[in-house]
């Protein structure tokens, strides 16, 4: 018996759409880089992107646990001395939601090629309106 490997032209992708209303952030990240590697597919292979593409829509009625709003800092350096800039999670996720949940999804992804073309599948919507109706994304429900 001869163990099976999905190769890169024979994975079928399918797109997904999931509303983010409510779900905690950590609980959608997870599903969501587990949707993208393809581990819900029985064609799984580890070193191949047997991964759906996913659609994230109303990024901005996330919900965050605890003091997350206030305590937790996203940090960005401009390389010069003194260059550190911080924000707080909740300014983020008033002027750039989208880039809450594609941090926290881009966290959980392999930290090397295979895993930025994964990343590229994801699409991250403030609202509920998106661009990829002409895929015809089929609707996923997660428990928050």
């Amino acid at each position: 018996m001869k163990t099976y490997y999905a190769k890169p032209g024979e994975v079928e992708r399918e797109w997904l759409l999931i509303d983010a209303t409510d779900i905690p952030l950590g609980r959608l990240a997870s599903e969501v880089a587990t949707i993208l590697k393809g581990k819900r597919k029985p064609q799984y292979t580890p070193h191949v992107d047997t991964g759906d593409f996913v659609i994230v829509i109303n990024a901005s009625k996330i919900k965050l646990t605890g003091n997350k709003l206030t305590d937790k800092k996203k940090f960005r350096h401009s390389g010069y001395p003194g260059g550190l800039k911080s924000i707080t999670m909740g300014d983020l996720l008033a002027s750039k939601p989208e880039r809450v949940i594609e941090g926290a999804v881009k966290g959980m992804l392999p930290k090397n090629t295979l895993g930025r073309a994964m990343g590229m599948k994801l699409k991250v919507y403030a609202g509920p309106e998106h661009k990829q109706q002409a895929q015809k994304p089929r609707q996923i429900t997660l428990e928050g």
